[in-house]
């Protein structure tokens, strides 16, 4: 039995749902689809994978009408969750035919001006929107429903500022439905200026604490490279991310444990925008195993089957710190963060455990390490040389964490 039909769902939409595969809706879906069908604006709170796209996708399913402009405007903080969004309507809306498109920066704005002609539903980010709104390729003022999606990321990115000129576009007699991890002040006094006494729904947290395993490493900063290869040749794992803060040392991790026999992948914002769609897929499809990645795949991305997340830089934000774990132990299956922290990650990691009181974080003894070899990311064609990543490199031992 398909339990959505006790929500208050059209046929069309339970069955769309019943094709895609789920016939439970999800904590966040129970509270927040009948206030939408309803036409209230929503506030919500829910984890990435909660399920909320689905949510937002029945109110625009009810409220669009195909062949009649643009009516449903989703703004999201990255391309990919863009794309993501876009499939997920497409596929939830498929017996009703409506034109839905992505608009996105670091692709052709040519296609996309054509393609808003047609469009009913519009998924996009907040800068490429404000460019169109600024040639005025595009027209807001039939907008019957605003989706503001993973609202305080937008925050952490600066967007804030676009999203709210792009709001004021909107006509005032609308439908706005918020959507965040957190429900920071932030995000709550945005809800205040531009929605209308809004239904808050909040659903519990996707990670289940005891099927998640936590732990780090204390180790010189020269000794990260070659316990990290250590570890994703030894661990017995599934799809691996392997999160870094930064674009350069991205790059530098990645070419290095591929130069050490370990089949991995790059994804952060410096890259193109068809190989960071490709790189998703792949990972996905589980082609490769191991994805190497800044907080630009921590958010939003519907990605399945990760087993384990490392740190090999340790999040200076604690919030961003839960948003990389949620990735794993998530519907029932287990999963495993390792943090390796040097020096300069202590700070970082205080703040995390003084935060996040309730996590057990256990302390792991190094093991015994054979010498590796790196690669410069910035020049690929340099030989591999022995380093000083290596287990015989000698220097003074960093302090213990604790």
């Amino acid at each position: 039995m398909n339990l959505f039909k006790e929500l208050g769902l059209s046929q069309q939409l339970v069955s769309a749902i019943d094709k895609l595969g789920f016939t439970e809706p999800t904590q966040i879906q129970k509270k927040s689809i009948p206030p939408i069908m309803a036409g209230k604006d929503v506030i919500g709170e829910s984890a990435t994978g909660s399920g909320k796209t689905l949510a937002f996708g029945c109110g625009i399913v009810k409220h669009v009408a195909p062949k009649e402009g643009l009516q449903a405007l989703i703004l999201t903080p990255t391309r990919e969750l863009a794309e993501q969004v876009k499939n997920s309507l497409k596929e939830l809306s498929e017996q009703k035919h409506l034109k839905i498109i992505a608009v996105y920066g670091g692709v052709s704005i040519n296609q996309q001006i054509s393609d808003l002609k047609r469009a009913d539903v519009v998924v996009a980010t907040p800068g490429r929107l404000l460019d169109h709104l600024q040639r005025r390729t595009i027209d807001t003022s039939r907008i019957k429903l605003l989706v503001l999606d993973e609202a305080d990321r937008m925050f952490d990115m600066g967007f804030i500022s676009d999203v709210e000129k792009i709001i004021r576009t909107c006509p005032a007699e609308r439908q706005t439905l918020f959507f965040s991890a957190t429900i920071s002040p932030q995000v709550k006094n945005l809800a205040n200026k531009h929605m209308k006494r809004p239904t808050e729904v909040y659903a519990k947290k996707h990670i289940d604490p005891s099927k998640l395993e936590q732990v780090y490493y204390d180790i010189p900063k020269n000794m990260k490279l070659s316990l990290l290869v250590h570890l994703l040749k030894n661990e017995d794992s599934g799809l691996v991310m392997v999160f870094c803060n930064t674009r350069r040392n991205t790059d530098f991790v990645a070419k290095n444990i591929k130069a050490n026999g370990i089949n991995a992948i790059v994804i952060h914002g410096g890259l193109p925008q068809n190989r960071r769609m490709r790189t998703i897929d792949l990972f996905n499809k589980a082609k490769v195993s191991v994805l190497v990645c800044t907080e630009v795949a921590a958010r939003g991305l519907h990605i399945d089957n990760v087993s384990h997340i490392y740190n090999y830089d340790i999040p200076k934000d604690p919030v961003d710190y839960v948003h990389r774990i949620g990735r794993t132990a998530r519907a029932g299956e287990a999963g495993k963060v390792i943090n390796l922290l040097c020096d300069y990650d202590y700070n970082s990691f205080s703040n995390i455990m003084n935060i996040h009181r309730a996590f057990s974080i256990k302390k792991v003894n190094k093991p015994i390490l054979k010498k590796i070899f790196a690669v410069r990311a910035d020049n690929p064609r340099q030989p591999p040389r022995r380093n000083r990543f290596s287990q015989g490199y000698k220097r003074k031992q960093s302090r213990s964490f604790y």
